[in-house]
């Protein structure tokens, strides 16, 4: 007896027909707007899929009902990149997909969930992997550099020992540890990140340690610090590096012996607390210089991640804009808006020094204040000037080395973006033969799905 699929979508697609016919199954379509919650309770229904890919739809309402009303049918959702009804939907349905589809993987996960019953251990597996991969959906990157560094994330997640994340102001080290945390084993515990820099020196040891009554002369009650909040979970230390030496000696006991003291207490604390240390200065440099413990940095500098800036991943600028333009316009419900080609070479050529954080504000006004649907340069009048031109190589070999790949990089992308992504003619139109224009796109970690 062939399945029967629900499909709830705005107006009826391909999609329910290319699964009635690839997973020989029933297909039935319902319109959003006449979508009865009786319906979804037959018990003929084998399997749920709600097709959500604009925010028109009440996926949210429909979402939190599934979580109090669970149906016998299994649930499938197919959803925008960068929704923010992700969160949602790890806990209201089976599984789901997030946009662009993979004819391949929708089937897999489809036949999955109608080939075998539900059980605890499988629900449970499908959480675990949801949840990963809504944790990695903000690390966005293609340049190889960055994906080394994202390959390390599973690995220093599961571990113990203390994380140090490197990196300039603005390359997302808070995210980063964000998914550290989603990927080990205390994702399901608190998160609690402590502005280092913020907290004052006379204040820093009550609000991470925590304090008793009467300890000094505010303190009217009990307080919890930062490590009692944070309890088995993970607690983010950021910009460690402007922590002064006696918050550091404070700093290192925890780390040391995983004790701590709240002010004003006669007894020391145990805790289990992963620790996540963040910063933006060498601190190699500031032990040599005396402005930071030694003993310090090497309890903190066990497990290591380096973000590196923007300006030595260009190639990721242009897959950040899309990710940027593509978020911005689901969140204000708006059509996603383009930028031109003059633009995204202005973009490309500038060295954010503010990083993805800056790129991401530039974004935020050009979508706000363009009346466009493609950005224009010339409509940005606050766009940084382009870079000035690096300095000049030690040897006229290195300058004549550097200047010949800049222009194969900037050749082969431009090839590409007119070639609409497409190899064999984007090889054509350079007068190359394809393998020979492939070889020159792996030389410079160029990947078409990116142009």
């Amino acid at each position: 007896m062939p399945r029967r699929v629900l499909f709830i979508e705005e107006l009826p697609s391909a999609l329910h027909q290319e699964c009635s016919a690839a997973l020989d199954c029933v297909a039935e379509y319902a319109p959003w707007g006449s979508l009865s919650r009786e319906r979804l309770r037959e018990r003929r229904l084998d399997l749920v899929i709600v097709v959500a890919l604009s925010r028109s739809p009440p996926v949210g309402d429909l979402f939190r009902w599934l979580t109090k009303n669970p149906i016998a049918a299994a649930t499938f959702a197919v959803l925008a990149a960068g929704d923010d009804l992700i969160r949602a939907a790890v806990e209201a349905i089976d599984d789901f997909i997030v946009a662009p589809l993979r004819p391949s993987e929708l089937q897999n996960r489809v036949t999955r969930l109608l080939g075998s019953e539900r059980d605890e251990c499988a629900k449970a597996a499908a959480h675990e992997r949801l949840t990963r991969e809504m944790a990695l959906a903000g690390l966005v990157g293609k340049h190889p550099a960055f994906l080394r560094t994202v390959s390390q994330i599973p690995v220093v997640a599961e571990i113990n020992s203390p994380v140090l994340i490197t990196g300039e102001t603005g390359t997302g080290k808070e995210l980063c540890a964000r998914v550290i945390h989603h990927f080990g084993a205390r994702r399901h515990l608190p998160f609690i990140p402590v502005d280092c820099a913020a907290v004052p020196e006379h204040l820093f040891e009550s609000e991470v340690f925590g304090h008793t009554r009467g300890s000094f002369t505010d303190a009217h009650r009990d307080q919890k610090g930062m490590v009692a909040l944070a309890g088995d979970g993970t607690l983010f230390l950021d910009e460690v590096d402007s922590l002064s030496i006696a918050a550091q000696s404070k700093l290192l006991r925890l780390l040391q012996e995983r004790t701590y003291r709240p002010v004003g207490s006669e007894r020391f604390m145990q805790t289990c607390v992963k620790i996540v240390a963040a910063c933006n200065q060498d601190l190699e440099r500031l032990v040599q210089e005396r402005k930071f413990r030694s003993d310090l940095f090497f309890r903190l500098n066990v497990l290591r991640l380096h973000l590196v800036p923007l300006r030595e991943r260009r190639s990721d600028v242009a897959v950040l804009v899309r990710y940027f333009l593509k978020s911005l316009a689901l969140e204000h419900g708006t059509p996603c808006k383009t930028v031109a080609p003059a633009l995204m070479q202005r973009l490309t050529e500038y060295d954010w020094p503010g990083n993805v954080r800056e790129l991401y504000n530039v974004l935020q006004r050009a979508v706000a204040f363009s009346p466009r649907t493609q950005i224009r340069l010339a409509e940005i009048a606050d766009l940084p000037a382009a870079s000035p031109s690096p300095k000049l190589a030690s040897s006229f070999r290195e300058a004549r080395a550097r200047a010949v790949a800049d222009f194969e990089r900037n050749y082969i992308e431009d090839m590409l973006r007119q070639a609409a992504g497409n190899v064999t003619r984007a090889a054509h139109l350079a007068g190359k033969d394809r393998r020979v224009f492939g070889r020159l796109m792996k030389r410079h970690s160029i990947q078409r799905d990116l142009i």
